[in-house]
């Protein structure tokens, strides 16, 4: 193929389509190879991948995205689709409403507090701060966030990424080492820490988890922005 050809290849719409579902489903079969281990989580797989064969590619990142873009678009029928497992655990859900309220409120909280206060024992910049407070919160709501209180999203961005898959992959080893088997309550820490890529894991996993974790992303979506601008506000 010649140059141009190549460049026009580069360029067309349904290249980054092609790249972002082609890597994807590399490094799914990656996963299935390891038996399924959380570890070997393919959203982080893909994404380096992609940025990989971007970068030795030397192609635009703009020009990547404009495939992608569709991908991009897929993921709000994709979050409104998590609704299903949680309507059809709606029983159980209603019967402990109160305790979950409760441990959204503490878990976002606590959340907050710790990523912020560690980063500060660390050094971190002021923006670097408010940047951080929301990456427990799905991608969106944390941009938005960011924004509101003076962090950098695209900082933000990176941030709720790094949080969400390193949930996915060893959230669920980390409640079996505390002895929690009830997977209410995996899906309610899932979903409050590692918000969309977590809760995909735990659909995966058992669908009262994947209920549970659901409802707690989308509560702690709302929890924390009501509660990081008034921390900010009285704090920073």
């Amino acid at each position: 193929m010649s140059e141009y050809g190549i460049h026009e290849l580069f360029n067309s719409p349904l290249f980054g389509l092609m790249i972002t579902l082609g890597a994807y489903y590399v490094a799914t079969v990656i996963q299935r190879r390891c038996k399924q281990s959380p570890l070997v989580n393919p959203v982080l797989i893909a994404a380096l991948a992609v940025a990989l064969f971007l970068w030795i590619a030397n192609i635009p990142y703009a020009a990547y995205f404009r495939g992608a873009l569709f991908v991009h678009f897929l993921l709000g029928p994709a979050t409104v689709a998590l609704a299903i497992p949680l309507y059809n655990q709606l029983h159980q859900v209603r019967k402990a409403m109160i305790p979950i309220l409760v441990s959204v409120v503490v878990g976002s909280l606590t959340g907050i507090v710790s990523a912020v206060g560690i980063g500060w024992l660390l050094g971190a910049q002021r923006a670097t701060l408010l940047s951080l407070a929301p990456k427990s919160v799905t991608t969106p709501i944390a941009m938005g966030i960011a924004e509101k209180i003076g962090g950098q999203p695209s900082l933000t961005v990176m941030f709720v990424i790094a949080t969400g898959i390193l949930g996915a992959m060893v959230g669920h080893s980390v409640v079996k080492a505390l002895g929690i088997k009830d997977w209410r309550a995996y899906g309610l820490a899932i979903g409050v820490a590692s918000h969309g890529v977590g809760t995909g894991r735990a659909v995966q996993l058992n669908e009262t988890a994947g209920a549970f974790a659901s409802l707690a992303m989308g509560l702690a979506g709302l929890t924390a922005a009501v509660l990081i601008p008034i921390l900010v506000n009285a704090f920073v």
